[in-house]
């Protein structure tokens, strides 16, 4: 098959040029890989214990001995029907099936998958913002809390009724035979055979305006949901049906109805998981001149490896900021003209396309660079900010803006130290005193830091596509987006992008602090009005449970807290650095969007 018609490839493009007009239908076997069973293998295991109870001999084949002594084939609805009467007894039954125990956690089992988290990207991304499961878990919904997506869930007609409209939800799931921890659940065939009004009136709305994606769902069951497919009329946007081996029976019949194109894949999490690749690859494709940005990385790391080539270095790094300076020289960057989401996006773009290989350079250098190394970055980061003081006339938002090359070169460069937890070298660059023109000389972090930079504002950032309710959009965009792509430069495999711009979070808050002595820290601490710390910021940190779950717990080690003041936070003690957390963890217990 050639490229250009493979329909996985399509699918990819039409996604990602599409942003939102995708919904995705997901069946059982996106949860499979996390243990849960199929629908066929529950209706087995329910013979199983139906027949092992009445003292029947254990089986190889469950379905196989019932199909002989029964004359058909089991049912999953029969079956439940005959051991529950109620549906309340049918949600225990399934509850043992879904809801992990410790032991599944600890070994990974009925938690979100790979899958399920590149469905949780998708959607944090604004690519996807609909999605309808016939899957009783929840694992769709924890992977998205995970990612900062709070959806929209749908369980029954009573939660359609008072829930958020579509149109105003980020991301919207129709869970059509309900949640295993609610009694109202579908299950048998006369439950599945038609939905409510309400429902049909949805699905209708969701399968007209919507292109569709459907893995893990045979098509074979579930009458209703196949008879609102089949009755949309209009053919706005095309239907994939990922499908290991060949669609049949009644799916096929309806993929074929709708013309719709099958995918085929080896399992739903790789189909998931290169789905993002894919799109993130289009999204990387507009770039501008990726090939001389990886030129510039490979010479970068040539230059780093040898001593003797700091010249080379130096110069490299000269040469990028000139070329960024170039840039924004041009009319359509100039601080004059309207305000508007579009004109913001087209700037960010224009100022991370442009900064691109400086950051990857600065990065670098953060993560293999010595003092002397280092101070190339600051030089180069000063002149940028030099460089944007030149100009103080015009839009607020857009003066504010010249900066974000450095912004991003300075991020870009904690997050290489943070990566080899390089303490003191990082402590020193964050205190680093710049020039900023009109706004007189600040520290590092104060000026271009990104938790206190003053284009960080929250209102602005929102006008990013799809990030209208994010608490934190900046430190999303960076964590979430931009450095977990451009980090691949400079950045080890191990840990995640998102642990370190947390940690880069908490290390400027301590930092911030360090212009207090420890004895207000203590004030603040005993003081017993509810200001009972002392203001730093607070990004991420204030709602992404990856603080207290894996951030906070290393302040609790000694080891850990000694590399840190010996690399010089919290003025060398170890009990200002302790207090410092004390007082940011305070603080963030006053958010409204905190835990």
């Amino acid at each position: 098959m050639s490229v250009f018609g493979d329909p996985a490839t399509q699918m990819a493009f039409s996604v990602h040029e599409n942003k939102g007009v995708f919904a995705l239908l997901l069946g059982s076997g996106l949860s499979r890989a996390a243990e849960i069973p199929t629908g066929w293998e529950i209706t087995t295991d329910l013979v199983r214990r139906m027949a092992t109870a009445q003292g029947v001999e254990p089986q190889d084949d469950w379905g196989k001995w019932y199909f002989e002594k029964e004359g058909k084939v089991p049912n999953y609805s029969e079956l439940l029907a005959q051991l529950a009467t109620t549906p309340a007894e049918r949600r225990a039954i399934l509850h043992s099936y879904i809801e992990p125990d410790e032991e599944d956690r600890e070994e990974g089992r009925k938690v979100p998958t790979s899958g399920h988290k590149a469905i949780a990207k998708l959607v944090r991304d604004g690519h996807i913002r609909v999605i309808v499961t016939t899957n009783f878990d929840r694992l769709m919904e924890n992977a998205l809390r995970d990612v900062g997506v709070e959806p929209t869930v749908i369980t029954s007609p009573d939660v359609l009724q008072g829930a958020e409209p579509l149109t105003h939800s980020a991301c919207y799931i129709l869970k059509v035979h309900g949640d295993y921890k609610d009694a109202r659940i579908l299950n048998t065939d006369d439950e599945l055979d038609a939905y409510p009004d309400a429902y049909n009136t949805l699905l209708d709305r969701i399968f007209d305006e919507h292109g569709l994606i459907v893995c893990g769902w045979s098509g074979e069951w579930d009458h209703a949901l196949r008879a609102a497919i089949s009755r949309v009329r209009n053919r706005r946007y095309p239907l994939f049906w990922a499908v290991r081996g060949d669609l049949k029976g009644r799916g096929k019949e309806l993929c074929e109805s709708r013309k719709g194109l099958t995918v085929p894949i080896s399992d739903a999490d790789t189909f998931f998981v290169k789905l993002v690749e894919q799109v993130e690859t289009l999204a990387q494709s507009k770039r501008q001149n990726p090939v001389g940005v990886e030129m510039l990385v490979n010479r970068a790391k040539r230059y780093l490896a040898k001593p003797e080539h700091r010249i080379q270095l130096s110069d490299l790094i000269s040469d990028e900021v000139l070329r960024i300076v170039e840039r924004l020289e041009k009319s359509d960057m100039g601080s004059g003209g309207t305000f508007s989401a579009e004109e913001f996006q087209r700037r960010v773009e224009v100022y991370e396309g442009a900064t691109e290989g400086l950051a990857k350079i600065c990065g670098l250098v953060g993560r293999w660079g010595d003092a002397a190394q280092i101070q190339f970055v600051v030089d180069a980061i000063g002149s940028l900010v030099d460089h944007a003081g030149l100009v103080n006339n015009g839009s607020t938002v857009f003066l504010n803006m010249r900066t974000y090359p450095a912004v991003l070169s300075y991020q870009a460069c904690a997050l290489g130290m943070t990566n080899v937890q390089n303490w003191s070298q990082l402590h020193a660059f964050m205190g680093v005193e710049l020039d900023t023109g009109y706004d007189g000389t600040m520290r590092m972090i104060d000026a271009v830091s990104p938790s206190l930079w003053k284009g960080e504002k929250k209102e602005l950032w929102q006008n990013l596509p799809d990030f209208e309710r994010r608490h934190t959009p900046l430190s999303d965009h960076f964590a979430d987006d931009l450095f977990e792509t451009w980090g691949k430069a400079f950045r080890s495999s191990t840990g995640g992008i998102v642990i370190d711009c947390l940690m880069i979070e908490t290390l400027t808050a301590i930092r911030y602090l360090e212009t207090n002595d420890i004895a207000a820290l203590r004030s603040a601490h005993e003081s017993e009005t509810d200001r009972n710390y002392i203001w730093s910021p607070v990004r991420r940190a204030g709602w992404d449970r990856n603080f207290r779950q894996k951030i906070k717990p290393k302040f609790e080690n000694a080891d850990f807290l000694r590399a840190l003041t010996d690399g010089g936070f919290g003025r060398g003690d170890t009990d200002f650095v302790v207090l410092a957390i004390e007082s940011h963890e305070r603080l963030i217990g006053k958010l409204h969007w905190s835990w």
